[in-house]
């Protein structure tokens, strides 16, 4: 299991559109991949769990990825967080 601390770079925070793309990308991977936002746990292949954390601008969230692929699928993550959630 690997696990890196992300921060939400876009300024409108992870909305629908992002949340979908981010379920999307995860749900790609057999690794088992969650996000934790202070006491909340949500998997990270699900649009609703996801913005159920509503993640604003610079929120620090730690991501888990867990599988055979997890290193594959922390790498997708972080390169989408770190280009503000646009392709």
């Amino acid at each position: 299991m690997i696990s890196r601390e992300l921060t939400v770079l876009n300024r409108a925070g992870i909305h629908a559109r992002p949340a979908a793309e981010i379920a999307k990308r995860t749900s790609g991977f057999s690794s088992d991949i969650f996000f934790i936002k202070d006491s909340m746990k949500i998997n990270a292949k699900s649009i609703m769990g996801i913005i159920t954390l509503g993640a604003t601008y610079r929120t620090r969230i730690t991501c888990t990825c867990s599988g055979p692929d997890e290193e594959e699928a922390m790498k997708s993550i972080e390169d989408f967080f770190q280009a503000k959630f646009e392709d």
